[in-house]
Formats: structure tokens, C-alpha cells, sequence
């Protein structure tokens, strides 16, 4: 098998869908050796600011030392960004050895029970942080939580960014719902922290804490968690990031009996952090900037807008603008068309992707003064774009992605990314018990 080949067996997987629920990870685990037991881990639930968190948290521990693997998704892409060790990718040659050890391991389920893309690459992942004696992992849900692939270990803490509405269709259609899902990832006497601030959200966390007996800590400002005049240079900009880095910042400071880490190690891993495609500017050689956010619902779209109010409050930007169909596009498009001269409404490479008049048309009613256009590509867009001084690329990560190609800041691997399309019946996971 050849690294093409392991890709195309992953690709594979999706025939299966999403299935929910843990009993094919704990049986594939199981089979595998249960690598989980070998490793210590952080798990990192929540809607918006979960790869932000992580990357944080990455970034502080291997400052301190540790050897650290950084498990998220979706990815950019590459793959290989879904598992790394000291930010470093997966070999392609691990991948391919991964993925041939575990094929005899899938053929114990039957059809109907075939575990999925994701429940496999969770346990691959497993597998591979096992064997490169990592001191720690950063793990990341993939979907929700409860029923979640990642939610087979137990860590040392489990961390919950915030709750908003995202996923409705299967996460349930109240905050309270949402949060259920978001909580199933607290462990019975394992530490709780959260930025998660509505109340109705909390009330659920702070009920499922108290029942698992896990402390909760509550971040609720960044000012009183760094000293006066202390607060590192954060190198992601939007205040958002701020309560991203208290986020990470409390995790370090609850766990230092643990895993002891010095204030330095915690300044350079928030100095130097970096996690491509949320408010990544780049600069051409031509002075024209272009900005790449990965804003895919409400809340992401508004913590987008907060930054460009704050850094660009007088510029009248060029927007270009690709939704899934599955997102509250609408909205997303009522909150940003405001900000912008010039639109571009483009299609994400993706089955679920909404469609670009659709999205024209309602950035058209909420900003009837812009210039407004569908394109039939991101490619036809950045075009169109190429004498306009500041460009916003946002609405999916996985626009993202195809514009760091696009742009030449990624190596091309376009059939890559759509390792990240995935589908599942919509509709609410499975109640608690």
C-alpha cells in the first residue's frame, strides 16, 4: 500500500457514515491493544474555539518540554494535520502503516456495524500517540461529545469552550440540548473548565458536573488570569482568542501538581502559537491583504465582524463568502454583508454546499448598496478580487483550505480535503439515560 491508497481506503470509510455512539471505538480500541490506557490526555469539547484551545494548549506544553500529540479536525488540507506530535504532521509512511494494521481489525465487525471514517482515524490516532510516548494529548471532539469517538478516554481534564447553536439538526435545536452533548465528555471526579457563559448552557454543564462529582471551574474573564501588564502577545488576533488563552491558561494553572509547567513555558507557548485559517492575515508582494477565517455559524461570523469593526473600522472590504447548506447561512450572511463594498458568493467544495445565488441573495437584502456577484468558484472570486485592497475568505474551513491552496501558502492536495465530508440521518443524537 502506498500513501494514495491508505487515503482511499479512508475515503472508503464514508460509506458508512456517522454513526453515534461509543461501543464500535471502545470494540476497535479494544482490539488494538486499548492504546488509550497508555496516555494522558486534555479533552476539548465546545462550539466555537476548540482547535483555537487546543493549539494553546499544545503550544504551551511543548514549551515546557513534553512530548505533545494534537489530535483535531477538520482539516485544512492534509490529513496528516489531524495527528500530530509536537506540531509536527503524521508521516505518510505512519499512515499507510497504521492503516494496514488495523484493515485485519475491521474485518471483526459486520456491515451493519461497521465502524466509521472517524471512529477509525480516532483509533489510529490512539495508536500512533501510544507509540511515540507522547507525555500528553491534546484531543479534540469531533461532533458534540456524549457520543462522540473521542469520548472512549478519560482524561485529566475536560475543557468545554462555550455553547452556541451549530449542528442543531443533530445536537438538538436548544442551547440546553446543545450543552447536554457538549457535557458528555465530563468523567466521574475529573475536572471541569469552561468559558461557556449563557445560562442556560451552564445550568446544564454545572448539573452534570455536580452528578459526575467533578470540580468546575468557570472562566469568565481574561483580565484577573494574567497579572497586570503580564497578558503574553497573543499572535491570533480577536478578543475571542483572549478567553481562548484564559481558557488554556486556568487548564495549566489547575494541572501544575500534575504537570508542572513555569510561567515562561506558558508565555512562549502563548507567544508563538499558530493555527492557520482564523483570522490569518496574509500580505502579497502587491500590498493587497487578504484574510482567512474559518467563521461557519453565527457566533463565528459575529466574533469575525468584532475584529474587522475593531481593526478596520472604516474599510469597506471585498467579502468572499462560501456556506454549507447545512449552516444557518442566512444569518451568517445578514451579520457579514453589512461590512463589505464588494461580495463574492462562491460554492464550498463540498456536497453540502449552499448555493452561491442563494447566498448572493441574501447578502443582496442585507446590504443593497454592495456589488454583488455569484461566482462559480473561490478560484473565479480571488480573480475577480485581484486589484482589491483587503479581501475577507471565510463562511467554512473548508474554504479555508482550498484558498491556502489556492494562494500557494499549502501544498496542493485537493482530494484531501474532501476526507473531511461525512453525512448522518438529521436528526437529534440519542437521549441521555
Amino acid at each position: 500500500m502506498i500513501y494514495s491508497e491508505a487515503i482511499q481506503f479512508l475515503y472508503g470509510l464514508r460509506l458508512f457514515g456517522a454513526k453515534f455512539g461509543l461501543e464500535n471505538t471502545f470494540k476497535l480500541a479494544a482490539l488494538a491493544g486499548n492504546p488509550q490506557d497508555r496516555i494522558r490526555f486534555i479533552h476539548v469539547a465546545g462550539t466555537n474555539g476548540k482547535g483555537s484551545t487546543c493549539a494553546m494548549l499544545e503550544s504551551i506544553y511543548r514549551a515546557a518540554g513534553l512530548r505533545v500529540g494534537l489530535f483535531t479536525s477538520p482539516h485544512l488540507v492534509s490529513f496528516r494535520e489531524r495527528i500530530q506530535v509536537n506540531r509536527q504532521l503524521i508521516p505518510e509512511a505512519e499512515v499507510v502503516r497504521l492503516v494496514e494494521e488495523l484493515q485485519p481489525l475491521l474485518k471483526q465487525f459486520s456491515a451493519d456495524h461497521h465502524p466509521t471514517f472517524f471512529e477509525v482515524v480516532t483509533v489510529l490516532a490512539l495508536n500512533f500517540f501510544a507509540e511515540q510516548k507522547c507525555d500528553l494529548v491534546i484531543w479534540e471532539t469531533g461532533l458534540g461529545g456524549r457520543l462522540d469517538a473521542t469520548n472512549i478516554v478519560t482524561p485529566l481534564a475536560s475543557i468545554i469552550t462555550n455553547i452556541q447553536f451549530d449542528h442543531q439538526q443533530w445536537l438538538g435545536d436548544t442551547l440546553e440540548k446543545i450543552a447536554a452533548e457538549k457535557a458528555g465528555i465530563i468523567k466521574p471526579g475529573v475536572l471541569v473548565i469552561t468559558t461557556a457563559d449563557e445560562p442556560e448552557a451552564l445550568a446544564v454543564i454545572e448539573k452534570i458536573a455536580r452528578k459526575q462529582n467533578a470540580p468546575l471551574i468557570k472562566v469568565e474573564q481574561t483580565s484577573r488570569l494574567f497579572g497586570a501588564g503580564e497578558t503574553p502577545a497573543l499572535p491570533l488576533p480577536g478578543n475571542h482568542q483572549k478567553l481562548n488563552a484564559a481558557l488554556a491558561f486556568a487548564t495549566v494553572e489547575t494541572l501544575q501538581s500534575e504537570i508542572p509547567v513555569s510561567a515562561a513555558a506558558v508565555r512562549t507557548g502563548l507567544e508563538t502559537v499558530s493555527w492557520p485559517g482564523r483570522l490569518q492575515l496574509i500580505t502579497h508582494d502587491s500590498g493587497q491583504n487578504i484574510l482567512l477565517d474559518g467563521a461557519h455559524n453565527v457566533a463565528g461570523a459575529k466574533a469575525l465582524l468584532s475584529a474587522l469593526e475593531k481593526n478596520s473600522p472604516a474599510a469597506r472590504q471585498t467579502l468572499i463568502l462560501g456556506v454549507l447548506q447545512d449552516k444557518d447561512w442566512p444569518h451568517i450572511c445578514e451579520t457579514l454583508a453589512p461590512t463589505a463594498s464588494r461580495i463574492f458568493t462562491v460554492p464550498v467544495a463540498s456536497e453540502r454546499t449552499a448555493d452561491a445565488r442563494e447566498l448572493a441573495a441574501a447578502c443582496r437584502a442585507a446590504n443593497p448598496a454592495a456589488e454583488i456577484a455569484a461566482c462559480d468558484s473561490l478560484c473565479m472570486a480571488l480573480d475577480q478580487a485581484v486589484n482589491d485592497r483587503f479581501v475577507v475568505v471565510t463562511g467554512s474551513l473548508y474554504l479555508v483550505g482550498e484558498a491556502l491552496e489556492l494562494l500557494g501558502l499549502s501544498p496542493a492536495t485537493g482530494g484531501e480535503r474532501a476526507l473531511n465530508e461525512w453525512s448522518a440521518s438529521p436528526q437529534p443524537l440519542p437521549a441521555t439515560g
